[in-house]
């Protein structure tokens, strides 16, 4: 067989849940096209309902497709399903486990369950990775909630997977659980395991990953390198702390003012039409004098807005 170029190869894949009663068949997925290159961070980002969980829970085998063609690190779902499952490990956003096991015997049951003979099983390994090494025989309905979600990381990796998949792994936790969890996933990506995470909180998304892909209602609305998404974005703001409330200002065409709270003036204005100068050069020309001026450039989260609102207004 030939080694797999992509991690994962998703082709037209399409999900319609079943409509209840009286109700219209659900389409959750549209016809997703999707290729995720080994060894990357890769963001799987959209709002609520946009389909993520589904395209997640296609990937791990839970939920069966309508159509389409998944191909997990070079297996096809339909031909070699064992294959493509062992392939993956999927760190889930809900806490379920079983509130009698303890950690190590949960590691343990994971373990026998992707079929990991006993000889090579890492659980000692790994409870020190996602650092419950010293409640490892403790039950685990004693754990806190940061313990179990360590827990859910550690279930994950028991059958050394080429691929981890994170689905919303910091939400409500601490920062320490939150620190420890992104020094894990950068080192196991730098030996060579392919990370996928979906998560709401845009600035780990770009300070973490390669490549982005964003979905709305069931469809890829952009797919690019992190730094190429956010590049695309013209506007920028200047952030300005006058001495004295100015009153009405006449500034260039094109430039957005407002004023927050604590009295500074936020001028966004796009960088290919208008010029800081220019800008600058007005309020100069108005009479107000600058104490402190800053810029703020576009991030992550203003292309996600920016793409969702264009997508749902088409």
């Amino acid at each position: 067989m030939t080694p797999a170029t992509q991690a994962i190869e998703i082709e037209g894949l399409r999900k319609t849940y079943a409509g209840g009663k009286g109700q219209a068949p659900k389409e959750a997925l549209r016809g997703i096209d999707l290729a995720i290159p080994q060894g990357s961070i890769f963001g799987l980002l959209g709002p609520n309902g946009a389909g993520k969980s589904t395209l997640i829970n296609i990937l791990a085998g839970l939920v069966v497709k309508t159509a389409g063609r998944v191909r997990i690190w070079g297996f096809d779902q339909d031909v070699n399903p064992r294959q493509s499952r062992a392939s993956i490990g999927v760190m889930p956003q809900e806490l379920n486990m079983d509130p009698f096991f303890t950690p190590r015997a949960a590691l343990n049951v994971q373990a026998g369950l992707y079929g990991v003979p006993k000889a090579q099983r890492r659980t000692d390994e790994v409870l020190e990775m996602i650092g419950l090494t010293d409640k490892a025989d403790a039950y685990a309905r004693s754990l806190s909630g940061g313990m179990r979600r360590r827990l859910l990381l550690g279930k994950a990796l028991v059958h050394t997977p080429h691929i981890l998949v994170l689905d919303e792994p910091t939400a409500g936790v601490d920062i320490e659980l939150r620190q420890m969890l992104w020094r894990n996933v950068r080192q196991l990506n730098e030996q060579g395991m392919t990370i996928i995470l979906t998560t709401h909180y845009l600035e780990e998304a770009q300070e973490m990953c390669d490549e982005v892909a964003i979905i709305n209602n069931g469809e890829v609305i952009a797919r690019d390198r992190t730094e190429t998404l956010v590049g695309r974005m013209d506007a920028k703001t200047l952030v300005i702390r006058p001495e004295t409330a100015p009153g009405p200002l006449t500034l260039p065409d094109g430039v957005d003012q407002s004023r927050a709270a604590d009295g500074t003036l936020h001028l966004t204005y796009r960088r290919s039409k208008i010029s800081a100068d220019a800008i600058l050069a007005a309020l100069h020309t108005a009479g107000v004098t600058i104490l402190d001026v800053s810029t703020r450039e576009a991030d992550l989260e203003d292309v996600f807005l920016d793409l969702t609102r264009a997508a749902n207004a088409a």
